[in-house]
C-alpha cells in the first residue's frame, strides 16, 4: 500500500503544485488574489478532472458477488484521457482584470505542451504607488503522461457478505514524508439483483447495482521548491468523488464480459497557504525600485467533476488470478486494467 501511495501522491503532486516552468505555479500570485485565483483554476482544471473521473473507475470487473466470506484483492490502474481541446486556455475567456494581460492570446494548462510560453504582465497600484510584474505561466507535462491521461493506481480489497452483496474497500492510511503527507478511504457497495428479473437466473448472466466514494487527502510542504519567499509555504488538497451505476456480467469459465452504465461525481478543493512575498517593480530609481507585498494564504479553489457514464470490459479467468481491462465513455474517457485475486 505504501509503494501504491507514494504513486497516487507523486502524481498528485506534480500536476497539482510543481511544474516544469522555472517560474513556478507561485508566481501566478503576482497578478493578484482574484486574477491568480482565476488563472490558477485554468491552468490545474484539466488534473482536478482527470483525478474525480480516474477514482470512480476499477470498481468492478464482474456483476457476480462473493459468496459469504468469499473474498478478491484487485490492483488497479484508471487513465484518464485528456480531451485536446483541454490542453490549452484563453485568456479571454478567465474574465481578467484590465490589470492583468499577456502578449499570446492561449496558455498551456497542466495537460499541454511544457514549450507553450505565455508571459504575463501585472500592472496597478498598490498604497498609492505604480507597480508591475512579468512572469510566464507555467508549461504543462503532456510529454510525461503516456496517452495524455491521468493515472490513478489503486489497491482494492473486496469481501462477500449475506444475500449476494460484496463489500469493496480502498485504505491508504497517512504515509509519506515531512514534505508530502496524504491519505486515501474508498468505499463501495454492489448488490446482485439478478432474481428480480425471474428467467435471467438460469443464463450466465448476473445483474448488480453498485455505488463507491472516495476521499483522498493530501497536504505538501513546498517552502523548499518554492520560487517566491515567505513562511509555512503549503498546498493542501482534498477530493470527494462518487459513482452509481447498473452493471452486468457475462460469466463463462474463462472469459467474462462486463459492462455499466451510471453517473459519476466528485469535487476536489486547492489551497495554498502560508505567507508570500511579492516582489513587484515600481518607478522609483534604486533602492526603491521594489516592492514587496506580503499575502497569506491566497488560494482556495474548487473543482468539481460529473456526468453520465458507459463502460464495456472484458475479463479473463485463470484459477483464481484474474486479468481484466474495461473502457469508459464519459467526459474524460478512461482506461482500466488490472489483475485480481479472488477466492470463491
Amino acid at each position: 500500500m505504501k509503494n501504491l501511495s507514494t504513486i497516487i501522491f507523486a502524481l498528485l503532486i506534480t500536476l497539482s503544485v510543481q511544474s516544469q516552468d522555472a517560474d513556478g505555479i507561485e508566481s501566478i500570485l503576482l497578478s493578484g488574489t482574484e486574477d491568480a485565483s482565476k488563472l490558477t483554476e485554468a491552468y490545474i482544471n484539466p488534473a482536478m478532472k482527470g483525478l474525480i473521473y480516474g477514482m470512480n473507475n476499477g470498481w468492478y470487473h464482474t456483476a457476480k458477488t462473493h459468496k459469504k466470506l468469499g473474498f478478491d484483492i484487485t490492483i488497479g490502474l484508471n487513465a484518464a484521457i485528456i480531451p485536446t481541446k483541454d490542453e490549452i486556455f484563453k485568456f479571454s475567456d478567465l474574465g481578467l482584470s484590465s490589470s492583468t494581460t499577456s502578449t499570446s492570446s492561449t496558455g498551456a494548462t497542466v495537460a499541454g505542451e511544457n514549450s507553450l510560453e505565455a508571459p504575463v504582465t501585472y500592472s496597478d497600484t498598490i498604497d498609492g504607488e505604480n507597480v508591475s510584474a512579468t512572469f510566464n505561466m507555467p508549461g504543462g507535462v503532456k510529454d510525461d503522461l503516456p496517452l495524455n491521461a491521468v493515472p490513478t493506481p489503486n489497491l482494492q480489497l473486496t469481501l462477500g457478505l449475506p444475500y449476494k452483496t460484496d463489500v469493496m474497500i480502498r485504505l491508504v492510511p497517512e504515509v509519506g514524508s515531512e514534505d508530502v503527507k496524504g491519505n486515501l478511504f474508498g468505499i463501495g457497495l454492489k448488490k446482485d439483483i439478478t432474481s428480480i428479473f425471474g428467467t435471467f437466473e438460469k443464463l450466465p448472466l448476473n445483474i448488480s447495482i453498485l455505488g463507491a466514494f472516495t476521499n483522498m487527502n493530501v497536504n505538501y510542504d513546498i517552502q523548499n521548491d518554492s520560487s517566491i519567499q515567505g513562511t509555512n509555504q503549503e498546498a493542501e488538497f482534498t477530493l470527494n468523488a462518487y459513482t452509481i451505476q447498473a452493471i452486468a456480467s457475462l460469466n463463462f469459465p474463462v472469459i467474462n464480459i462486463y459492462g455499466g452504465l451510471g453517473y459519476n461525481g466528485g469535487t476536489s478543493t486547492l489551497k495554498l497557504k502560508g505567507t508570500y512575498e511579492l516582489e513587484y517593480n515600481t518607478s522609483n530609481p534604486a533602492p526603491n525600485d521594489t516592492k514587496t507585498i506580503i499575502v497569506t494564504n491566497p488560494l482556495s479553489l474548487d473543482f468539481n467533476a460529473s456526468g453520465f457514464r458507459t463502460t464495456l470490459g472484458a475479463r479473463l479467468s485463470l484459477g483464481p488470478i484474474k486479468i481484466f481491462g474495461d473502457y469508459t465513455l464519459q467526459e474524460y474517457n478512461t482506461v482500466t486494467g488490472g489483475i485480481a485475486f479472488s477466492f470463491r
